[in-house]
């Protein structure tokens, strides 16, 4: 066949998208702009050389549906980052739907009739928390450090910081590059695997202005290694900016707490939401009034800020925390890293039975940059070979997301964190397997 036989032989727009919404799935002119682009595509494809026959109703219908998509997480990741991190739990949710239909008094203070701040939705609330003075929310943690170092240091100031400190976290994020955005110069102290508190005093005493440590949130430094507590920092007599990264509010045995920080005297704390926090995206910046009001008055926060949703949203997650227990049995990220073990063992029978899969032991992560050492054992479900994973990440209508080991496709119960997302992953593995309960 010819390029023009090709080209001829592509269909009309009205009849490709008849055959897109047969039934009225869609309307018509949606139906019409999808057929629109997917012939515009195909042509340019002959055009190019193409001589296969892909099927172009499917293509149509990939056009109409959203790119961005709810899926199941059978990967043992909590905080899957590629997943959009923290699912939030039912009250944050619904506080999200809520604030969504319609006005909210974002910037209102309701008493008075005037403009007010949009921090003051959670800024009390984070400082009942956390035993800060006061806080603000700008759009996600990296932000936060970003602004804390400008609002602090900024232009012709100076930022020290441990070289073991100097991290780098996902998507080529650094601090020194940072700090450099903040417009301050950077004072790297001490060595990757030791800085000592002489390290940072002759810093200070050599005129820096701000001290910033970096919690190693996404790695370890193992062995010959030393370090400087923050309440020994926060004796030298300059501001300390304490970047937690992942955000305790309970605390852990491995991960250093925005109240501790506070406790010490920490001018700054710098935490995010969607960590193990449990909540939207926001960075969190806690601290002492005059350092908050700084930051609050720096240009860069006006630039950050965030939306109604995520701060409906945070607002909602925190208020859980005034009651642990319940903030560990409702946020979802709390309840899946204490899943009980006999919890996890009937998920995989479950999941073993439906599909004539196996039940082995696994190990799952937190993920999110964070608790890098932990290790999450529990039971998954061997379901196939490698290959499976790529069908179950196609399945419709809403894909599941499989762990890859040992030459085998697994699911891990640990992640499909209720009873609706075990049900509706079974369903799936049904649909692609062929098995029957």
């Amino acid at each position: 066949m010819t390029e023009r036989d090709r080209l001829r032989a592509l269909p009309a727009v009205d009849r490709l998208a008849a055959a897109v919404a047969p039934n009225g799935e869609t309307t018509p002119a949606a139906a019409i702009a999808a057929a629109r682009a997917v012939l515009d595509r195909r042509r340019a494809e002959i055009l190019a050389g193409a001589t296969d026959d892909p099927d172009l109703v499917a293509r149509a219908r990939a056009h109409l549906r959203p790119s961005l998509r709810r899926v199941l997480n059978g990967t043992g990741v909590v905080i899957h980052t590629n997943l959009g991190r923290a699912p939030l739990a039912d009250a944050a949710a619904e506080a999200v739907a809520d604030a969504a239909r319609g006005y909210v008094n974002l910037e209102l203070d309701l008493d008075s009739g005037r403009r007010g701040a949009r921090d003051a939705h959670v800024a009390a609330l984070l400082a009942e928390l956390t035993g800060a003075q006061d806080a603000l929310v700008v759009n996600n943690g990296a932000a936060a450090v970003l602004l804390a170092a400008a609002a602090l240091a900024g232009r012709d100031r100076s930022i020290v910081v441990s070289r073991g400190q100097l991290v780098e976290i996902g998507g080529g994020f650094r601090i020194p590059d940072v700090v450099a955005q903040a417009g301050a110069r950077l004072v790297e102290v001490g060595t990757t695997n030791r800085t000592n508190l002489a390290d940072y005093e002759r810093a200070v005493a050599d005129g820096a202005d701000v001290v910033l440590r970096v919690h190693q949130s996404n790695f370890r430094t193992v062995g010959f290694t030393a370090d400087v507590p923050i309440d020994q920092l926060t004796s030298l007599g300059v501001p300390v900016i304490d970047d937690l990264g992942s955000g305790v509010l309970l605390h852990h045995a491995d991960e250093p707490s925005a109240r501790d920080a506070i406790a010490a005297g920490a001018a700054l704390v710098t935490f995010s939401g969607d960590k193990l926090l449990g909540g939207p995206q926001a960075g969190l910046v806690v601290g002492t009034r005059a350092a908050v009001a700084a930051a609050r008055a720096h240009p860069l926060a006006r630039a950050l800020r965030v939306g109604r949703l995520p701060m409906a949203a945070l607002a909602a997650t925190l208020a859980l925390y005034r009651d642990p227990e319940r903030a560990r049995r409702e946020i979802p990220v709390l309840a899946m890293l204490d899943v009980p073990d006999h919890v996890l063992r009937e998920r995989a029978e479950r999941i073993a039975l439906a599909t004539g899969g196996e039940v082995v032991a696994s190990t799952g992560r937190v993920g999110g940059g964070a608790l890098p050492l932990l290790e999450l054992r529990g039971p998954a479900v061997a379901v196939g070979p490698p290959a499976l994973a790529a069908r179950l990440r196609a399945h419709e209508p809403t894909p599941l997301l499989a762990r890859v080991a040992d030459d085998r496709t697994l699911i891990d119960p640990r992640t499909l964190h209720d009873d609706g997302d075990l049900d509706a992953a079974i369903a799936a593995l049904i649909a692609v397997l062929g098995t029957r309960s």
